[in-house]
């Protein structure tokens, strides 16, 4: 079984920070060894849907990959519904000011608003509104399956949070998962339910200090959980392929 995993960074990210793509623990690759499998993964820092979409359209290495997939896994969708106190084109140029004391000035003023702002605003504006994460979730699909019609896709819904850095505001969450389930049940998308796997392990702290990335444990049952859900898919498209 080969899994080709678009994700954010709670695809690469443990307990204490970010790791490789390939080490044992993380929970894609938890998800391929419990099918005997491999994954690839293609993810960023504060990947949304549309980056997903980006990396299906603009990665070469990507392109290479998709011949020898079987499973798609969309992990994405979680940093669609996080406050976005300022658009995303101004939040992410930050990176771009110069001089660096400038940079490092505006970031940390950032930092500090951020927390107030999704306080005060309830969560709105956030990263990607559900209408978007859910065009580009289906363009992303329809785009693999015309591609390589063998493909099957799997997704996610929306992870939970109580991150100090959005004082832990969660207000968008609710609406992007009810937009994506309707998108999926219409699209032939199974999804896996995050909260109900890693909801506790979030609000007990017993993940990243960080309050939003997950230790092992939840790795663990993210990967074991992912896994039974590909099984589910690969036989019932075996089946629904006999003759």
């Amino acid at each position: 079984m080969r899994l080709l995993v678009l994700g954010d960074s709670l695809t690469f990210h443990g307990p204490r920070g970010p790791l490789p793509a390939d080490h044992p623990r993380l929970w894609p690759n938890v998800c391929a060894s419990a099918l005997g499998g491999h994954a690839e993964l293609a993810a960023g820092f504060g990947w949304t849907a549309r980056d997903a979409w980006w990396s299906l359209t603009g990665d070469p290495r990507v392109w290479s990959l998709l011949p020898r997939t079987d499973v798609l896994v969309l992990a994405v969708g979680h940093m669609d519904t996080l406050p976005s106190p300022l658009p995303t084109f101004l939040r992410q140029g930050l990176r771009y000011l110069r001089p660096d004391a400038v940079r490092r000035r505006a970031r940390t003023a950032y930092r500090a608003a951020q927390p107030v702002l999704s306080r005060l605003l309830g969560g709105r504006p956030v990263a990607l509104p559900p209408h978007l994460t859910v065009r580009y979730l289906d363009d992303s699909a329809r785009a693999v399956r015309a591609l390589e019609p063998g493909i099957r896709v799997v997704g996610m819904t929306p992870s939970v949070h109580r991150s100090p850095a959005y004082a832990g505001v969660h207000g968008g969450r609710a609406a992007a998962e009810r937009a994506v389930r309707a998108w999926a049940a219409g699209a032939d998308v199974p999804l896996l339910d995050v909260p109900a796997l890693v909801g506790e392990h979030v609000r007990s702290r017993r993940g990243n200090p960080d309050g939003m990335h997950w230790g092992w444990e939840g790795h663990e049952l993210v990967g074991n959980a992912m896994a039974e859900l590909v099984r589910t898919v690969a036989v019932g498209h075996s089946t629904g392929s006999e003759p």
